[in-house]
């Protein structure tokens, strides 16, 4: 008693993580009891992992930016800005191919695994959405495809300021939603979130299909929901023998 006594007549002043702050806010609190004086004070430097430090080359200026970087990718300044921009392209093809999977499925027109069976078979005819391509044969499609990618991603190219290859404006803003600064930078931040979660739900679906092929999402979806407890990512990891 006489050591506790000791100790809160001079106070103690303790340090612990507080989980609510973060890279913008640097909160500290204090209470008082009898004699003793608690203090926490932290600085959150990363936003997507509390008391984590940001690294020094992600300043958070980026649209998504949380300071997420485990292996260190970004550390040069030339891949950086190239990792930002191919993060940017591929999260807007996901965003196309993840409606394009769910959509065709939920209107009964199949599912995205068995699309390309035709392309197997002897004189298969290619369809989109029920109906029949004109140029149904795998050799011209490939061919139109290469050709109107590799067009546009030339043109892409050519451009040199990094901000306008990633959000080129004009016709690719019809809406003009770029038109209000404030509002723009809003909007940046949305796609690429709206953007990682496609990416990760396109990597669901494709480990999805090595675990049931043949099957599509929403058939799998429907599969859980009727038993749960039966039916769930512990068939993938332990399969049941019994």
């Amino acid at each position: 008693m006489a050591a506790t006594n000791t100790l809160m007549s001079y106070g103690i002043t303790s340090a612990s993580p507080s989980f609510l702050s973060s890279s913008k806010s640097k909160p500290s609190s204090s209470f008082t009891l009898p004699n003793l004086v608690c203090k926490s004070r932290v600085s959150m430097s990363a936003d997507w992992m509390p008391g984590e430090p940001r690294p020094p080359y992600l300043d958070g200026s980026a649209p998504g930016d949380f300071g997420f970087d485990p292996l260190r990718l970004g550390e040069v300044p030339e891949n950086l800005e190239r990792y930002k921009e191919s993060e940017l392209i591929h999260c807007r093809w996901a965003m196309l191919a993840v409606p394009g999977i769910l959509v065709p499925e939920a209107l009964g027109l199949g599912n995205w695994v068995k699309a390309q069976e035709w392309a197997a078979t002897p004189g298969g005819q290619a369809t989109y959405l029920g109906q029949p391509v004109p140029w149904g044969t795998l050799p011209t499609i490939l061919a139109i495809e290469f050709v109107a990618i590799a067009f546009v991603e030339h043109q892409r190219s050519m451009e040199k300021d990094p901000e306008k290859k990633k959000y080129p404006g004009g016709a690719f803003d019809p809406l003009g939603y770029s038109k209000d600064p404030k509002k723009f930078e809003e909007l940046k931040v949305k796609e690429i979130k709206n953007g990682r979660l496609a990416l990760l739900a396109f990597v669901g679906f494709c480990v999805q299909q090595s675990a049931y092929p043949g099957t599509g999402p929403l058939e799998n979806l429907a599969t859980h929901l009727a038993d749960p407890w039966h039916n769930n990512i512990g068939d993938v990891l332990i399969p049941r023998t019994l």
